[in-house]
């Protein structure tokens, strides 16, 4: 696993990541802003072919946009960003699949949950994106197309508006 625009402050405990945002990071192109950031944090491995990627991630959001999950990147141009944005005080389960333009899909959840777990599979170019507030039972998101290329994947985390957050990322799992 390699870092993309690695933070300041990160660590393990045990088998869990532990990540505080720097401040005013994020990714996203072009759409409804007019601006491109690429200066999120982002720890991933490179994957070729289908996988299935899981974590549980536990947020301390304070900050409009606050947001951590999982990321499946070919490049600044080609990614998709899935997990929990904080908008307006309240958590949204969130997906951005971006292919030069970034789209932003979000469904409010009904109570601030103290943990989500994200699932992403990969069969040829689609993606599946499922959550979950129990870790046992899942519900769909979105079902999108990537790209069928190798790809890095693995935990994302940004602070666009604020000065940054912790989150716990556990029992991280990418796997065939």
């Amino acid at each position: 696993m390699e870092w993309l625009n690695e933070p300041r402050s990160w660590r393990y405990e045990g088998d869990a990541l532990v990540i505080t945002s720097d401040a005013q990071t994020d990714f996203w192109r072009k759409t409804h802003y007019g601006f491109i950031r690429d200066n999120g944090h982002f720890f991933g491995k490179r994957v070729e072919g289908d996988f299935t990627a899981q974590v549980k991630v536990i947020g301390q959001y304070t900050t409009l946009y606050d947001q951590a999950g999982l990321m499946v990147r070919q490049d600044e141009t080609c990614w998709m960003k899935t997990g929990i944005e904080y908008v307006d005080g309240v958590q949204y389960v969130s997906a951005v699949v971006t292919r030069d333009y970034s789209d932003w899909s979000v469904s409010p959840l009904r109570e601030s949950p103290e943990a989500l777990w994200i699932r992403v599979r990969r069969e040829g170019g689609s993606l599946e994106v499922h959550y979950s507030l129990d870790g046992a039972d899942f519900t769909l998101l979105r079902v999108t197309y990537l790209t069928p290329d190798p790809v890095q994947v693995g935990v994302m985390l940004a602070s666009p508006q604020g000065e940054g957050f912790v989150a716990r990322f556990e029992g991280l799992e990418i796997r065939p």
